[in-house]
């Protein structure tokens, strides 16, 4: 991407900027996937479960995050705004920085999240300073509910968490791009680089995705892939997309009518 290009299309995110428009989801982390992600998707932004910062006696997440690389703990496994919001202290203490993605969910078969409790845990945290980016159901109402408590940015989700699904609220989605002013960063479901091209040229800020890359034959190619498929649907998002005919056909050349006489 030309110099040029990259200041005039960036992501920000609480003031911070960023040139890259994918975000990596560590779920399933290992040292070759953030590698990858890293190295073949340009992904800036690497999230992080604080309960899973260590997960062994020798082991700790935060090891495998390259220097330059912005970290983005999550508060996966809170129940409760209160529990979200402990979770977000912890992470800061450990220093983590400021940037915190709200996660909770009540619900542990379908792991949808609970908004309610998201709204409530993202005004808190905004007002203490940290730039919050809240995962949601995507609803216009909620939305602009935690926009106005302080996010940075929505996170709704695609399809359910791990189900490689890709654009099953599509509709949804749509509606906040048009509606919310604040970044949309599309999370949970994208299963593909077609998928993840889809939701970016519909307007989306960004994509988070994790397990399209981790359970991926090669993943170092799949990470290529992403990268490519999020800018291209940039590109054409940027450049505006053409119109849709509801029926019947239309030339493309206006001089092809010649053929007839």
């Amino acid at each position: 991407m030309a110099e040029k290009e990259k200041q005039e299309d960036v992501l920000d995110l609480g003031g911070h900027t960023f040139y890259s428009r994918f975000i990596l989801g560590s779920g399933k982390y290992s040292l070759a996937l953030i590698e990858a992600a890293v190295r073949d998707a340009g992904a800036e932004i690497v999230t992080c479960a604080v309960r899973r910062a260590n997960t062994k006696e020798h082991e700790n997440i935060l090891d495998y995050i390259p220097k330059g690389v912005t970290l983005l703990p999550n508060t996966s496994g809170a129940r409760t705004a209160d529990e979200a919001v402990r979770i977000a202290h912890l992470a800061r203490e450990l220093g983590c920085g400021d940037f915190v993605k709200i996660e909770i969910m009540r619900d542990t078969k379908y792991l949808l999240p609970d908004n309610e409790a998201t709204i409530r845990a993202t005004e808190t945290l905004a007002k203490e300073g940290f730039i919050v980016l809240p995962y949601m159901y995507p609803d216009l109402n909620v939305a602009r509910d935690l926009v106005n408590a302080g996010a940075a940015a929505v996170m709704p989700l695609a399809a359910p968490i791990g189900s490689n699904k890709g654009l099953v609220t599509r509709e949804f989605i749509q509606i906040l791009i048009d509606e919310i002013d604040a970044p949309i960063i599309v999370d949970a479901g994208i299963g593909s680089p077609a998928q993840a091209c889809e939701a970016m040229q519909m307007g989306a800020a960004a994509i988070m995705a994790n397990t399209a890359l981790a359970t991926a034959g090669d993943l170092p190619l799949m990470a290529s892939a992403f990268k490519d498929a999020i800018a291209a649907g940039r590109k054409a998002y940027r450049a505006g997309l053409g119109r849709v005919l509801t029926r019947g056909a239309a030339a493309s050349d206006p001089l092809t009518g010649f053929l007839r006489d």
